[in-house]
């Protein structure tokens, strides 16, 4: 019995679960539940290191060099590149989802680096035999990665620009003095009378909210040419979606980048659940209620989808969304903006089989 579990044992495969850090990393490995795992730290971005200390807990556990490796970490600051490098060496590496994984409920747990990995690493073996037992993030590839970064620098420098803004006011504000913030700001603020360091100071806040301007206008250029000429999926789905009346550059791109490109979406309901569009009953004994949608997933894209649900009233009345809408939420100020996020659910998953399959929404309009 000895001899064949250990047989077994050396050629099954090697568990490792990272907790990453700052400035060090946390690498846990074990062959089985109830082992003893090997603990080891250290430190972070180092991949030489790493991979030295998989071959020391193969040969820790008595596994041999051809051993499987099976690692997962959490989704975080450090993101996908890790990933990718563990693939390239031939490691299987999972991407976990950290608001999947159970905690304990008491008022008071103890939280370290050490339990943590443990607890990750426990998850991943019985992961193997359960699917349920976390959820696994998709990762995109390194050119999907990298077109996202367009609308969430657009939507960064628009902030930006809003705080530069207010500052603006709020110096002027200061002094009784309430002027727009427009082109010809310049030559407006040199008719007030306003103290010598705070008009310096005016005069550099403008400039440099003028520079994140020139910014945005230069990266809205850049994206209206790749929805007019570009040869990427994000780009061909944009285009594609920007047809469709009351969908403008902005949410076909940020669709697109985000949702529809890459992540392989394969029915309505996965695309209500990555936008947190998904009801959460509670129903225990006698006790029940709803307690609105979860609201899990992509927060900045669930919040343009219904701001575009209320474009889609405007631009697309005679569609059968909303007539649907009108009909069940017309009346009532707020069975309005409760509709209206159903509304979005709908919209949304319309959306999708359109760049899917090509499915115009009934009742739709496309553009001229």
């Amino acid at each position: 019995m000895t001899t064949q579990t250990q047989k077994n044992e050396s050629t099954a495969p090697l568990y490792v679960a990272l907790e990453l850090g700052n400035s060090k990393w946390k690498l846990l490995s074990a062959v089985r539940l109830g082992a003893r795992p090997r603990t080891v730290s250290i430190a972070a971005g180092d991949l030489a290191a790493l991979k030295a200390e998989i071959v020391k807990s193969r040969q820790r556990h008595g596994l041999s060099e051809a051993a499987p490796v099976l690692s997962c970490y959490e989704a975080g600051r450090d993101g996908f590149w890790l990933h990718r490098a563990l693939l390239s060496e031939g490691i299987e590496n999972i991407v976990v989802d950290p608001s999947s994984i159970a905690v304990d409920r008491r008022a008071r747990r103890a939280k370290t680096d050490r339990l943590d990995a443990e607890k990750l690493l426990r998850h991943l073996i019985r992961f193997q035999e359960d699917p349920q037992e976390w959820r696994v993030v998709r990762v995109p590839s390194v050119e999907d990665e990298d077109e996202r970064h367009l609308h969430r620098e657009l939507t960064r420098l628009k902030r930006e620009r809003t705080q530069h803004t207010n500052l603006i006011k709020s110096l002027l504000v200061l002094h009784g003095l309430r002027l727009a913030v427009r082109s010809s700001f310049l030559e407006d603020q040199s008719q007030l009378s306003i103290p010598s360091r705070l008009r310096a100071r005016l005069i550099r806040q403008y400039q440099r909210r003028q520079l994140v301007e020139d910014q945005i206008r230069d990266l809205e250029k850049e994206r209206r040419d790749l929805i007019a000429f570009g040869e990427t999926v994000t780009a061909r789905q944009a285009a594609h979606l920007s047809k469709l009346c009351g969908i403008g550059e902005t949410s076909a791109w940020v669709f697109a980048s985000e949702l529809f490109s890459w992540r392989e979406l394969r029915n309505r309901r996965q695309v209500a659940s990555l936008l947190g569009l998904t009801p959460t009953p509670y129903n225990s004994d006698q006790g029940e209620r709803e307690q609105g949608i979860s609201k899990a997933g992509l927060r900045d894209v669930r919040a343009l989808a219904v701001e575009i649900s209320w474009c889609w009233l405007r631009y697309q009345p005679q569609s059968r969304l909303s007539r649907w809408y009108r009909e069940r939420f017309g009346s009532g100020r707020r069975s309005r903006k409760v509709g209206i996020v159903a509304l979005a659910r709908k919209l949304m998953i319309a959306l999708w089989r359109y760049t899917e399959f090509g499915i115009v929404p009934e009742g739709a309009t496309l553009k001229v």
